[in-house]
């Protein structure tokens, strides 16, 4: 029998990505709005340098920590991009995110704690807390706080253990200012909470310069990848910015659960940090992609939207339409050949009334999407 712990519930965006493809392989051209996935290849540098390291480079494991190149260019990203001195010993290479959050989670929480996640989250924060024994506790977010957490949010779930936090968010987009950060940090400092920062869609943003969490506290484990902003996703590298103390635990879980990185990836993101011209380019698309939803969902009857400051989604509220966001986008998939993800992934309470628009895709395809919902719901 399968343990107790494999019931995991499902990652739904991964189960509409699969419906999508049979589609696909029935006939059908489906316009891409579930993934969270740039349609951008790996910038020009880093695929020279991974093809380099096919010809040339043994691809041997690296140690758990990462190679010290890529550290040290990540250490010298936190300098370029908000003047932060931050040692490369404090840096883990990752196996993507993914990888970040079952060290980030297993270093930091015994069986039993309680960890706050903001609803509507990723799913995957409070789906990995439970299978390894962590209690996630429910901060349920809305549009009265702009989908921000407040310290009133904070103290109606305490007592808790720690927190996990994104920003910019992922489904919403909601971007935590230096103001929110100084807010959010300052209470779990007081309240002993551990705060686990998520900043992988850093450099995507649309307004005002993106804060790290680490300029407002020292203490706070923070991890980034090359999936978002550098269009590396199946290239499976990240990292973790953490304090001293937790380095050598999270290099031995590492070296137990992965043992390294992919190295012909670390050597492809050492170079992706002087591809900046090429991604912030590929930024701009995403602010154009942005403009077309914001257009056209109004357009469509769909109004009701969370400020999408960052990343690159849209929350929408669909209660006019459906209480259940589960049908409402296998409909539109099969009428309408658009891949849409239901909001339950992300808030199990509240989600069957919203649904998440991704628009990492072409502008093309924004637009006939938004030209699609419009004749059929207008």
């Amino acid at each position: 029998m399968p343990s107790t712990r494999s019931q995991v519930a499902p990652f739904h965006v991964m189960e509409v990505m699969r419906a999508a493809e049979q589609r696909e392989l029935e006939g059908h051209t489906v316009l891409h709005l579930e993934v969270g996935q740039p349609s951008t290849s790996a910038p020009e540098g880093a695929l020279a340098a991974a093809e380099q390291a096919l010809r040339n480079d043994r691809l041997g494991y690296t140690t758990a920590l990462g190679i010290p190149p890529l550290r040290q260019r990540i250490a010298e990203w936190y300098e370029r991009q908000h003047g932060l001195e931050i040692s490369p010993d404090r840096i883990v290479a990752t196996t993507g995110a993914s990888g970040s959050c079952v060290l980030a989670f297993l270093a930091l929480w015994d069986h039993g704690d309680r960890v706050g996640v903001l609803e509507p989250g990723y799913p995957c924060y409070r789906n990995d807390l439970q299978t390894f024994g962590i209690d996630p506790v429910p901060i349920p977010v809305g549009p009265d706080s702009d989908y921000r957490p407040t310290v009133e949010h904070l103290e109606a779930a305490s007592p808790l253990d720690g927190l996990v936090i994104a920003s910019p968010s992922n489904p919403t987009g909601t971007v935590l200012l230096a103001e929110h950060l100084d807010t959010v940090l300052g209470w779990a400092k007081a309240n002993n909470v551990r705060v686990v920062m998520d900043e992988i869609y850093h450099g995507i943003t649309y307004g005002s310069a993106m804060p790290t969490a680490l300029a407002h506290d020292d203490d706070v484990v923070v991890f980034n990848s090359f999936s978002k902003y550098f269009s590396m996703t199946g290239w499976r590298l990240g990292w973790i910015v953490a304090p001293p103390e937790l380095i050598t635990p999270l290099e031995r879980l590492a070296q137990n659960l992965t043992i390294a990185p992919p190295t012909l990836s670390q050597l492809a993101g050492v170079a992706a940090f002087d591809c900046t011209d090429e991604l912030d380019a590929n930024v701009e698309r995403y602010r154009t992609n942005r403009q077309i939803l914001l257009d056209g969902l109004p357009a469509a009857g769909i109004d009701r939207i969370a400020p999408p400051d960052g990343a690159f989604y849209i929350w929408a509220d669909v209660s006019h339409l459906t209480d259940d966001s589960q049908a409402l986008c296998a409909q539109w998939l099969t009428e309408l050949d658009i891949a849409v993800t239901p909001g339950i992934d992300f808030d199990p309470v509240r989600g069957h009334q919203f649904v998440r628009f991704s628009y990492a895709r072409s502008a093309e395809d924004m637009r006939s999407a938004m030209a699609r919902l419009a004749e059929k719901l207008g």
